[in-house]
């Protein structure tokens, strides 16, 4: 039984993947520092919005308590 490289899967799928990344488009500097400020500041005013609504029902769970 013969192995060439060629006829190697795991080759033919590292060729693949390497030819589909090449197809990608990547974001410039400043998109990619745009979109993480956008995430950065989502997830601190939903952090925000759940800290407030933690402590109020805390506060009205230990008055009825």
């Amino acid at each position: 039984m013969e192995f060439s490289l060629t006829d190697n899967r795991v080759v033919n799928y590292i060729k693949e993947a390497k030819e589909e990344l090449s197809k990608v488009v990547w974001p410039s500097r400043a998109e990619l520092i745009r979109h993480t400020l956008i995430v950065v500041g989502i997830s601190l005013a939903v952090a925000f919005f759940l800290g407030v609504f933690d402590f109020f029902f805390g506060r009205v769970l230990e008055r009825l308590i």
